[in-house]
């Protein structure tokens, strides 16, 4: 591993998340992690984990966020790239964890 490789390695950070609102990245999910995501120096990515297919897509697009079509109980992947990349997952992580403020 070089130092190029080492840098690179400080700025990807990534987790594994199930969604547990009631109808998973609907609208309003999606818009709220698109703006969360938007708020930080990081390219981020999310990739739905079900056994059906496995799309990646950016996570600051509402748009894309919803052709994921994932529900409640799949998991999704949260990837960050940048100076911010710790934050961001762990930001994104806690939102969906917390069923993106909803009740259900």
């Amino acid at each position: 591993m070089n130092s190029g490789d080492i840098s690179e390695a400080l700025y990807l950070k990534s987790t594994r998340v199930t969604l547990r609102n009631k109808r998973g990245l609907h609208a309003r999910a999606s818009a709220k992690f698109a703006t969360m995501a938007q708020k930080f120096n990081a390219k981020i990515e999310v990739t739905s984990c079900n056994d059906v297919c496995q799309e990646t897509v950016v996570g600051d697009s509402i748009m894309e966020l919803l052709l994921l079509g994932s529900a409640c109980g799949e998991d999704i992947s949260i990837t960050a790239h940048g100076p911010d990349a710790e934050a961001a997952v762990k930001a994104l992580s806690t939102l969906v964890e917390e069923r993106f403020g909803e009740q259900e």
